[in-house]
């Protein structure tokens, strides 16, 4: 079986310049690749947004890898060192939008299961599930691919998905969970008048103020295990008043809510509710209040999993990585209601930044890392265990 160079497959997926939702042809590289090892690759166009689930094997166990080959924009060019998606390497790094996040860890995987296979290490089921909507909407990508492996009866034991989850160097941290997001939106209603005669008009602004001075400064919880305390932030306060002498009938603040496993969406909907409720009725103002749940957090409690992926992180890198749920959400939020997830990747320093880059020696290391936890999840988890 013919060799894939991780960085080689990294540079054609990097200068493919697949920005959220457009693919730009980057799953057509990566299926080319696969299909050279005997995947068997399936595109899954939903809406706008095009997927790629490539399965070899069909026993069990059977392992996924997650990632996606959307990135976000890259900005200003001219502010790059090189052109975003030329793929440079220089000084021991290669350049590029989707080095860090997460582009290079797809070709590190690929090239890791070429190995794996090589040398008849996988016995069971391989599969990648690839998504282009992973820095977009996350409607069309990763969850309705989940749906399409459900319908077609394909069940996965254990995912890894390869976002960038070491914050300095190779083998610090495995993300073993995430937070929940919640996007709210609080409006206070009042009445319009003239700013000489606030007798005859209401100023909802005070009382948005109050509600979001006292929601902030309201713990939400004291943490959980492997988390950090639930955290609200406001994001945005509108008004749209364009006249100085106008009382406006309207205030609305944007904020989000980041929290743990000690909440769900809709206990912590609730609990907001209840909160403004209380303080509508102290102050006579009319709130409106809309949600989006994001993401729900979960903790993954699978310790043979997790172990067996922290035991080749350290059997390549030599340091014991950390289990960790911090930072934002990934699409681990949807895997989890399928089988037990872990992250593993890159360094994560420069993602979404001007001149985003990783170490070549990073991603050779990472393929390292990959074929050894390929290597050992068919002898952990095979022979009917």
């Amino acid at each position: 079986m013919a060799e894939i160079d991780p960085i080689e497959l990294a540079r054609a997926l990097i200068r493919r310049p697949s920005v959220t939702p457009a693919d730009a042809g980057a799953l057509d590289v990566l299926e080319r690749a696969l299909s050279g090892l005997g995947f068997d690759c399936t595109r899954l166009k939903f809406d706008d947004v095009d997927n790629l689930f490539a399965r070899i094997g069909s026993g069990v166990p059977h392992l996924c890898f997650a990632g996606h080959t959307d990135v976000v924009p890259p900005g200003d060019a001219a502010t790059w060192s090189a052109e975003p998606f030329s793929a440079e390497i220089r000084d021991g790094k290669l350049w590029g939008r989707g080095a860090a996040d997460m582009k290079s860890a797809i070709a590190a995987f690929v090239a890791a299961a070429a190995r794996a296979i090589d040398n008849g290490a996988v016995n069971g089921s391989l599969s990648l599930l690839i998504t282009g909507d992973e820095e977009g909407a996350a409607i069309n990508g990763t969850r309705k691919v989940l749906e399409w492996l459900n319908d077609e009866k394909i069940t996965l034991d254990h995912c890894l998905v390869g976002e960038p989850s070491n914050p300095q160097a190779m083998g610090e941290m495995i993300k073993v969970g995430r937070r929940g997001s919640i996007n709210c939106w609080l409006t206070v209603t009042g009445k319009q008048g003239h700013v000489a005669y606030p007798g005859l008009a209401q100023n909802p602004i005070p009382a948005l103020m109050r509600k979001l001075l006292f929601l902030t400064e309201t713990p939400l919880d004291e943490g959980y295990e492997r988390f950090q305390p639930s955290c609200l932030q406001v994001t945005d306060i509108h008004i749209g008043n364009t006249a100085h002498n106008v009382i406006p009938e309207k205030a609305t603040a944007r904020f989000n809510i980041r929290f743990n496993p000690t909440w769900t969406g809709q206990s912590i909907e609730q609990w907001l509710r209840d909160k403004l409720d209380t303080l509508a009725a102290e102050t006579g103002a009319v709130y409106g209040l809309e949600v989006i749940v994001s993401g729900e957090a979960f903790l993954t409690t699978d310790m043979n999993f997790l172990g067996l992926v922290a035991d080749s992180v350290e059997a390549k890198a030599g340091r014991r990585p950390e289990y960790s749920t911090s930072g934002g959400t990934s699409d681990a939020r949807f895997i989890k209601d399928y089988a037990p997830v872990a992250e593993f990747g890159l360094v994560g320093a420069t993602m979404h930044q001007t001149d985003e880059h990783v170490l070549l020696a990073d991603i050779e290391l990472l393929t390292d890392i990959y074929q050894e936890i390929i290597t050992r999840y068919y002898i952990q988890f095979g022979h009917g265990q």
